[in-house]
């Protein structure tokens, strides 16, 4: 039942809220979050490093994508241009006789990502096992 003033000619209720218990409780929070925050440590997050292969690659072809999206086939010192739907064919070609190769993309950074996963596709879907991306450290 709400609270009566008696005050004049009628009773009438108060419609005020008591403030003073929800400041209690709320310092009363405030003091424990201040006291607790410093003894929580910040958590490490594991990102995933470049490893290093078991053994080295016998043979690594190189697939250099350009800014205008043309391929680039390079092998060793010899470098010859590709087009995407021969990319697959020459890769094997320049494969057989190795037993441990790898193919290696390197992209312009102003290629669209669309491009490099064409190329991947490409080489995946004829089977060919080793396919990496280059990755070039920041100094």
């Amino acid at each position: 039942m709400p609270a009566t003033v008696g005050r004049g000619r009628g009773r009438r209720a108060i419609n005020e809220i008591n403030m003073v218990p929800f400041i209690d409780v709320m310092l009363v929070l405030l003091i424990i979050f201040m006291v607790t925050a410093p003894l929580i440590s910040p958590s490490m997050i594991n990102l995933p490093s470049v490893g290093k292969a078991e053994k080295q690659p016998d043979q690594v072809l190189q697939i250099i994508i350009g800014k205008d999206e043309s391929l680039e086939l390079k092998v060793k010192d010899k470098t010859s241009s590709v087009t995407l739907k021969d990319v697959a064919g020459v890769v094997k070609q320049a494969q057989e006789g190795v037993a441990n190769s790898a193919v290696v993309i390197s992209a312009d950074k102003n290629v669209k990502y669309e491009a490099v996963v064409k190329v991947m596709d490409k080489l995946q879907r004829a089977g060919v096992a080793r396919v990496g991306l280059s990755v070039q450290l920041a100094n």
